[in-house]
């Protein structure tokens, strides 16, 4: 009889099944919404609506082979990863925590964020990655408390990187928080985070939860879901292996052998879909990934990511997409 390694058992026709069955579903509204156009609008009866009904059909065979590919996933390599799952307990032996806050023209914010973090008895320091601030960000950051660093390569995946690089420097702490500056995120959430952080390697922040969203913040009901869909859609792509709601928050806490182990493959160089790359590369190292709901409040000061609007978040979901699908851009 053959052993497996959970480890072992790919889940390959998951992800392709779900994408042909929105490619199947899309298609059958596009024409409906075309048929009824075609009632309306002269120029288009040329188009013989036998030809519509037909191509109607036609878009269950997609689906119908979508269903079954989730299905061969599910019922033969998922149900082997399941009966071999076990709850791994690894207790942390220094958890003092390097908090590293990103931060880009946050001087409203910046100053509140760090005292909050460093207010906590979990931490042990707090730096600040001033990704080329025009304004007082690395000097207020440095007034409450912070170490800062100057990075000078523009875009939030540099500044990400740079964070995680410089906070796996110090050797007393064997966990590291990534947070952003604007006081979205709160360090009373760290105790959350502590609580889950001895069945994983990476604890992420998951904001998808409608009780724990103050009101006014940037999801918008758009981001909301077009979130949890991405999120969903990594998750089929290592069906059984991991469980996501949301694959775009930057705060998380990681255990500093974890991020080493990946650091090396890491490309600074993708930028506003960075989170759902870093997250992905965990998984594909076999690092444990674990969600937790946390808390999200209204930013402090102008937003300049990818919650600017539904237009840009529109436009990144679609990078995480392709991303996800065909390979991350410069790999």
């Amino acid at each position: 009889m053959k052993i497996y390694n959970k480890n072992d058992i790919q889940t390959n026709f998951a992800l392709y099944g779900l994408i042909l069955i929105a490619f199947g579903f899309s298609t059958y509204l596009f024409l409906i919404f075309f048929a009824l156009f075609r009632r309306f609008i002269y120029f288009l009866h040329f188009i013989d609506k036998s030809y519509i009904l037909e191509a109607l059909w036609f878009t269950g065979a997609p689906i119908v082979i979508g269903f079954f590919l989730i299905f061969i996933d599910l019922f033969l390599k998922v149900k082997l990863k399941r009966n071999l799952k076990e709850i791994s307990t690894n207790a942390i032996q220094k958890k003092g925590i390097t908090v590293a806050l990103t931060a880009y023209n946050d001087e409203e914010s910046i100053g509140l964020a760090v005292k909050n973090f460093l207010n906590s008895p979990h931490v042990l320091r707090v730096i600040v990655i001033n990704n080329n601030s025009t304004d007082k960000t690395g000097m207020i950051a440095k007034r409450n408390g912070a170490i800062v660093f100057n990075e000078a390569k523009q875009g939030y995946g540099s500044c990400v990187y740079r964070a995680l690089k410089e906070a796996s420097a110090y050797k007393d702490s064997e966990l590291i928080c990534l947070c952003e500056g604007d006081m979205t995120f709160r360090a009373e959430d760290l105790d959350k985070f502590l609580a889950y952080i001895s069945h994983a390697d990476v604890v992420n922040g998951t904001r998808i939860v409608e009780q724990l969203q103050h009101a006014n913040t940037q999801i918008t009901i758009f981001m909301h879901y077009g979130n949890l869909a991405v999120a969903k859609l990594l998750e089929f792509k290592y069906l059984g292996t991991v469980t996501l709601t949301d694959v775009g928050t930057t705060y998380k806490l990681i255990r500093k052998k974890a991020l080493k182990k990946i650091l090396p493959q890491l490309n600074s160089d993708i930028n506003l879909e960075f989170n759902p790359y870093l997250i992905e590369k965990f998984i594909q190292n076999r690092l444990k990934v674990i969600e937790c709901p946390i808390s999200f409040f209204p930013r402090i000061g102008k937003s300049k990511g990818g919650n600017i609007s539904n237009k840009v978040a529109f436009f990144l979901g679609i990078k995480m997409i392709f991303g996800i699908i065909f390979g991350w851009k410069s790999e």
